[in-house]
């Protein structure tokens, strides 16, 4: 009989649409089916590395409307599993002239038995939608997750009994993911082993984004990085089974069909496929030029909801790194952006893995790092200031600071109405640095409530020194001497200013921001035990 390795994952969901992802054990036939609301869809897997995937879209939905499905392999019903004690998954589609909820985090590493990660916000988040008698209002439209959705280089005890199962010791990379064979398994510890997590991707609508440990800390950190990185006998087959497992993991489900079928590798899969082959070969071709060229490939997205627009950023596999230049995001990665943002609608959230808006020592601190090694001080500072850079992870927004300005001006542009009607709030939503706050641009003054929302770990706090030294971090006192540096350096004062007005915590949280007509609020909360959570701050944006 055919089994389930993976999923059934809910992915884009839209009004009437819905796509679910799954990983097989074999080639088969996946139906996605619902006897009494008349839904029946099927698709094909395609093949890669010996691995069996299909996304199967479902079509001809009604809005605002809450369907039980059910998963068939080659004809056998495989889900939900019998007895099992989760209600049955359901699809929720979009009421476009309804509120809006997204639930997001970041950040979530393996377990262990030590307990040295706490507890999961993810899983206490399902074990609270599981709950008898929880009220639709308390379901969220969308769980997006933005960036380290595994660890590559940071492993659990599972996955280093895998590899040492795998490779011999002292094989490089040692203590750490090595080919796109290791990532399945990565995906596998993160998505199934917990039967909660599990059954709450099977009826959540999930978007997710890369970071830096999704492929290796400090992914892409600076043009020197990169030559480090392709110097070393190993890291072809890392980069390529990274990007190539993300793209079949996490980028295609966060597409709409009509945007999947757009793309011209899932087209070559699918040909691939229908004529008995493996595309491992085509996905790893594609992975390898989307890290040596960036400009191949968009991995960055955008989602309307009635007035609400979410445009998901890639800020990792799409910088701008070379000899003599710098970007967040390369020349047409950020015209696309600038394309997204555009007011005529009620709230605008851009969702980077990096926060935008960083305490402000820490991003004095970036930016005055990105000029000295750019040779601001001359050429042994600047030798100095790549290895602060790498050491310290000084590779946020802030450190491309040609960037950071650009995107302030879209920014002002759409709270000044000068791209349509503007909206009631900008808010930027991230993970990435292991604590949540909220900040609050204060000047320029607009009509719009601009903000960052960050919300991270999952499941991987902070401790010791690297909590407190963020805790000093985000103290009012402490910019100064940074801003001094930056300007030594010749660093133009920000764009912007801001303020962190809630916040820092340094617990594992999940936020929910809502948004209904012209109001938005966040909340996060944090897990009280293994299965419930308890709020940790919440506010109101506008």
């Amino acid at each position: 009989m055919t089994a389930l390795v993976l999923g059934p994952l809910l992915r884009h969901v839209a009004d009437r649409t819905a796509t679910i992802w799954v990983e097989t054990d074999r080639p088969c036939e996946v139906r996605v089916f619902s006897e009494e609301h008349g839904v029946n869809a099927s698709a094909s897997t395609f093949t890669a590395h010996g691995h069996h995937y299909a996304l199967v879209d479902v079509e001809g939905l009604e809005p605002g409307a809450t369907i039980p499905y059910a998963v068939a392999l080659d004809g056998e019903r495989v889900w939900p599993e019998p007895g099992g004690p989760f209600p049955a998954p359901a699809i929720r589609t979009i009421d476009p002239s309804g509120p809006v909820r997204l639930s997001f985090g970041s950040c979530r590493r393996s377990p262990d038995r030590a307990g040295l990660h706490g507890l999961d916000a993810l899983s206490a988040f399902a074990h609270r939608l599981a709950a008898p008698g929880t009220e639709d209002s308390a379901w969220p439209d969308v769980l997006l997750m933005v960036g380290d959705q595994i660890y590559a280089d940071e492993l659990g005890e599972e996955m280093r009994a895998y590899l040492a199962e795998r490779r011999a010791p002292g094989t490089e990379p040692e203590g750490e993911v090595a080919d796109f064979e290791d990532y399945t398994m990565l995906y596998k510890l993160a998505w199934r082993d917990d039967p909660a997590v599990r059954w709450l991707l099977s009826t959540v609508p999930t978007y997710t984004i890369f970071d830096d440990h999704d492929v290796r800390d400090d992914w892409n950190t600076s043009y020197t990085w990169r030559r480090q990185m392709w110097a070393k006998p190993w890291w072809r087959a890392r980069i390529t089974g990274g990007i190539g497992s993300y793209w079949i993991y996490q980028h295609l489900g966060n597409l709409s069909p009509e945007q999947r079928a757009a793309e011209p590798l899932y087209a070559k899969v699918l040909a691939a496929a229908a004529g008995g082959a493996d595309a491992a070969e085509i996905i790893d071709e594609f992975a390898e030029r989307a890290d040596k060229e960036p400009a191949t490939t968009r991995w960055s997205y955008v989602h309307d909801w009635g007035g609400t627009r979410l445009v998901v950023v890639d800020s990792r596999c799409s910088r701008l790194l070379t000899a003599d230049r710098r970007g967040m995001l390369d020349d047409d990665e950020f015209q696309w952006l600038d394309e997204q943002c555009q007011g005529g609608r009620d709230h605008l959230l851009i969702a980077s893995s990096l926060p935008y808006l960083l305490p402000r020592a820490i991003h004095h601190a970036e930016a005055w790092n990105e000029a000295m090694a750019g040779g601001a001080w001359g050429g042994r500072a600047a030798r100095l200031g790549e290895r602060l850079r790498q050491g310290a992870d000084l590779e946020h927004w802030a450190a491309f600071d040609a960037s950071f300005r650009a995107v302030a001006e879209d920014v002002v542009a759409v709270a000044r109405g000068e791209r349509g009607d503007a909206p009631a709030s900008i808010s930027f939503l991230s993970g990435d640095i292991h604590y949540s706050y909220l900040a609050r641009v204060t000047e320029p003054s607009t009509g719009t409530a601009i903000t960052q929302i960050v919300c991270s770990p999952l499941r991987n706090p902070l401790v010791g020194r690297f909590r407190w030294a963020n805790k000093i971090a985000c103290s009012r006192a402490v910019p100064g001497p940074f801003r001094l540096l930056a300007r030594l350096s010749k660093v133009a004062p920000p764009p912007l200013k801001w303020r962190i007005t809630d916040g820092p915590w340094f617990d594992n949280a999940i936020a929910t921001v809502e948004l209904d007509g012209r109001r938005c609020h966040v909340r996060w909360e944090t897990p009280r035990d293994a299965t419930s959570l308890t709020g940790m701050g919440a506010a109101t944006i506008c």
